[in-house]
């Protein structure tokens, strides 16, 4: 599919500029276990997948710099000496904020032309920007020879997302789109922000995302509101973040914090405890093992966290009555998007169809099913 992908826009860049682009492919990514513990410094474990964004670039000669968006058949022209902000919501501003930190660590770029085009499903909680802006970053990285490390590029990308997008992520997108490996997982430590790849062999078994096509609108108030009360709970606790918690010292502090808080808190020392014991398990090529963990993950997002929503706990209780899922849960940020499900392969599509059935006369809305794979992070095409 992304050879596809990157066919079209080689063939649109030479349309356009009657030039042969550089190519960069940028995948998107999973995530395994370990949800809202990368802001409390925690551990996470991500994968690249095989869909993601392709991106065309090129040294423009004409003054000024164009970039594409195929798939919103926008285009805008710029000067690199005048970038700011666009409104918000827009798409070149992940563009124009991936420039803006180039140029405030000194670097110096030239003019460019850059067209990309995804194969992301939209809402999925895949990291479509993460993937953009490393596309963005490798690009220009190579084109104007900055010798910048991909540890210095997956920065870059995250303080464009910082100062420009306006959303204050974690660094686990960008760094699983940036340094997956193909057939692996990694497990990535949120503070020191290296990872330990794992092979993972699925054995008869294969990943199945099946999208909610919802995103409630309480996502960026609660996200916010949750990281806020993490951070206070590890004041009280005289700790930097909670992954420095146990849940004996959580204890502790009980009748100090408000019992919604508390299970917060808790559910993220017990996911944090789970990423590590998901990691022994694919060691041991312990599937079974792994299907648990992330049905746990599930209960302690909907049940402790409370970030999941009435769509997404639907299609995990469908994943339940299933003797084929070894395990499924929500993945990203809540009240929408995806359900990651380990499944047999021989049943993937029955499956599905069961599900999509279910769901549809349940919410009368459709749902949709995607077969991924763990494959390489950002790269050059050649």
């Amino acid at each position: 599919m992304s050879e596809i992908l990157v066919k079209e826009v080689q063939q649109k860049f030479i349309k356009t500029f009657n030039l042969e682009p550089l190519l960069i492919f940028s995948p998107g990514r999973i995530n395994i276990i370990g949800e809202h513990t990368d802001y409390n410094g925690g551990f996470v474990f991500p994968a690249a997948v095989d869909k993601g964004i392709a991106a065309g670039i090129q040294k423009s000669d004409t003054g000024s710099c164009t970039a594409i968006a195929m798939d919103l058949d926008s285009t805008i022209h710029f000067e690199l000496d005048k970038i700011k902000p666009s409104k918000e919501g827009s798409w070149e501003n992940y563009v124009f904020g991936v420039v803006a930190e180039i140029q405030n660590r000194n670097k110096v770029i030239g003019d460019f032309n850059i067209i990309f085009k995804g194969n992301i499903p939209g809402g999925a909680g895949m990291s479509s920007s993460a993937a953009l802006e490393n596309s963005v970053v490798f690009g220009l990285n190579k084109l104007f020879d900055l010798g910048l490390t991909k540890h210095e590029m997956i920065l870059i990308s995250q303080k464009a997302e910082h100062n420009y997008v306006g959303v204050n992520c974690g660094i686990m997108d960008q760094y699983a789109s940036m340094f997956g490996i193909k057939d692996h997982a990694l497990h990535l430590d949120c503070r020191t922000v290296e990872s330990k790849p794992y092979k993972i062999d699925f054995k008869e078994h294969q990943l199945m995302l099946i999208n909610t096509n919802v995103k409630h609108s309480l996502s960026d108030s609660a996200y916010n509101d949750r990281r806020s009360a993490c951070e206070s709970i590890s004041e009280l606790l005289g700790i930097k973040a909670l992954r420095d918690a146990t849940e004996e010292d959580l204890e502790t502090i009980i009748d100090k914090v408000t019992p919604s808080n508390y299970q917060k808190a808790l559910y993220v020392i017990q996911e944090n405890a789970r990423t590590i014991k998901a990691a022994k398990a694919i060691e041991n090529n312990d599937l079974e093992l792994l299907g648990s963990l992330i049905y746990q993950s599930h209960a302690g997002l909907s049940d402790q966290y409370k970030v999941s929503c009435d769509e997404l706990d639907f299609l995990v209780t469908q994943a339940k009555k299933n003797k084929y899922v070894l395990g499924a849960r929500m993945m990203g940020g809540g009240f929408g998007g995806c359900t990651i499900n380990l499944i047999a392969k021989t049943e993937a599509k029955a499956f599905a169809e069961t599900v999509a059935t279910a769901y549809k006369s349940k919410f009368d809305k459709e749902c949709s099913v995607y077969f991924i794979e763990l494959s390489q992070g950002t790269h050059l095409v050649k």
